[in-house]
């Protein structure tokens, strides 16, 4: 039976002992970073091995390819693309001009992903920064206005979409406020619960209907002042679920981030107790990998109705001139920079 997590791996081909792991804990899905990835030859066949390994030939293999500063595959084999705040930008100076810039690039990253055998990109964000705000988020953003911030995340998802490739919203339901990095400690949100719908909230609500989407570790006290969303029923239950109407696949931001107090057990459990349906492992140290397994249950019940749901929601990519794509994306961009972009 397969089981609730997804997880990373050391390196770039497996080892014996990570093949014996995937093989006995059957993760549900596999995640990429940087230290994975050297060549489009390499990638295809790590990917090969990790579906091998756990018997499971469709098994999601995701990735965090947002452009701009949060971008695993990079050059020379793969090309740079945009941070979301040049959307924004662009947008700023023409709506149409921002929103078919954003397409066009996770069109273009979908391709690049698809050719590999990557089947999930962690994108679109629907954060929403404030002033003051840690520089986590940043120009990760695509605004700091909830209209705008929806809009560009739905024509992100439409490329993706358009390209075989499944989105993951996040950080749901908002890290633009939070004061701290999460992969270091844990910030805290303060704002009122009205102004929060209005804002950070609001941002994510247009975007519900998306297969999956992502946590935050971000505690919001109006709702819950003891847990981070992640963790937290209240959260999960009357925001993630009830305020905002997300009711897609919902998985942690890495369990191993600092953000989270405990042991990796006590964080895996707690992950689940509170609501999630699966358990994100990212920095692939086998010792952490096991902790999680162990504590993370078989995919079963509405997890696996949700999980299935997700995968199902998947298309065909469809037809894609890709010089012609980049010819304009490349155009828009500068315009964008002789306005001042």
């Amino acid at each position: 039976m397969t089981k609730a997590f997804i997880t990373g791996v050391a390196g770039l081909t497996l080892s014996d002992d990570e093949r014996a792991f995937i093989a006995a804990e059957r993760p549900w899905g596999f995640i990429l970073f940087k230290r994975n990835i050297e060549t489009p030859a390499q990638v295809v066949s790590l990917i090969e091995e990790l579906r091998k390994a756990a018997d499971a030939p469709d098994a999601p293999v995701l990735v965090d390819q947002e452009g701009g500063r949060v971008q695993r595959f990079g050059p020379p084999h793969w090309p740079v693309y945009p941070s979301g705040a040049v959307f924004g930008q662009l947008y700023d100076i023409d709506s149409a001009l921002g929103l078919r810039a954003a397409h066009l690039s996770a069109r273009l990253i979908a391709d690049d992903l698809a050719k590999l055998g990557v089947t999930v990109d962690c994108l679109p964000l629907a954060d929403v920064p404030v002033a003051g705000a840690d520089a986590v988020i940043g120009n990760r953003a695509y605004g700091t206005e909830p209209d705008k911030v929806a809009g560009i995340a739905s024509a992100v998802t439409e490329g993706l979409e358009e390209g075989g490739i499944l989105p993951v919203l996040k950080h749901i339901p908002g890290h633009g406020r939070a004061t701290a990095d999460t992969h270091f400690r844990l910030p805290v949100v303060d704002t009122g619960k009205d102004e929060l719908e209005r804002t950070d909230f609001a941002a994510f609500r247009p975007l519900n209907d998306l297969p999956m989407a992502m946590t935050a570790h971000v505690v919001f006290s109006a709702f819950d002042p003891a847990h981070p969303a992640t963790t937290s029923a209240t959260m999960i239950e009357r925001v993630i679920r009830g305020v905002i109407g997300f009711q897609g696949l919902l998985m942690s931001d890495d369990v191993s981030m600092n953000a989270l107090a405990g042991s990796l057990a006590e964080r895996t459990r707690a992950i689940v107790a509170a609501g999630c349906d699966m358990v994100l492992h990212c920095n692939g140290k086998l010792n952490e990998m096991r902790d999680v397994a162990a504590n993370t249950p078989e995919l079963s019940g509405l997890a696996k109705t949700r999980a299935d749901a997700a995968l199902a929601a998947r298309r065909s990519p469809k037809p894609f001139d890709r010089g012609k794509a980049w010819t304009e994306l490349d155009g828009l961009i500068v315009q964008a920079g002789t306005a001042g972009v």
